[in-house]
């Protein structure tokens, strides 16, 4: 797996100061999308023990809320399985932090058993994600008096209140600050 970017200091992925981590590639392609550059999977740099091991200092910052995943896309099939160790790795060293996730798929179509990006570890890497921005972005649906959304079918999730309830929870004070 490749990433595109590393923000260390992030205020606009979520809520808090946050280490946000661009993954390379997405095949959604959306038109006028934020990050086009980052479709390609061989974009950026290689994601080495290195990157992680960066990553997870600047993760142990007092004033750092949590991890935000972006791309590209962090739940195509081949960057799921680039994550999971990672992932791993952020869940036992930070069980406290919290981790946002945006994904152009839709997280009760595409990332249950059976749906297009479902995978062998597409389970335990919901399992460390706190708040899932499912959707694509839509251009004609872009709307800038929302937060940590683009356009406004993408939903702010709960993702593990939805978890445990079996259905899908929005964060609802987070829709529309």
């Amino acid at each position: 797996m490749n990433y595109a970017t590393i923000k260390k200091f992030d205020i606009a992925n979520g809520v808090g100061v946050r280490v946000s981590l661009f993954v390379s590639g997405c095949r959604h392609h959306c038109r006028e999308c934020f990050n086009s550059i980052a479709w390609d999977f061989n974009y950026g740099e290689p994601f080495t023990e290195e990157v992680e091991n960066e990553l997870l200092n600047a993760l142990d910052d007092e004033n750092i809320e949590g991890l935000s995943l972006l791309g590209g896309e962090p739940f195509e099939p081949e960057n799921q399985k680039g994550l999971i160790n990672f992932m791993r790795k952020v869940n036992k060293r930070f069980p406290n932090k919290n981790v946002w996730c945006y994904t152009g798929f839709t997280y009760d179509v595409d990332l249950i058993k059976g749906g297009k990006a479902y995978t062998d570890v597409t389970n335990e890497l919901l399992s460390y994600i706190d708040i899932l921005v499912d959707g694509k972005f839509i251009s004609e649906l872009k709307d800038l008096k929302i937060k940590f959304r683009g356009s406004s079918n993408q939903r702010i999730i709960d993702l593990k209140l939805s978890r445990k309830e079996n259905k899908v929870i929005l964060k609802e004070d987070l829709m529309y600050r």
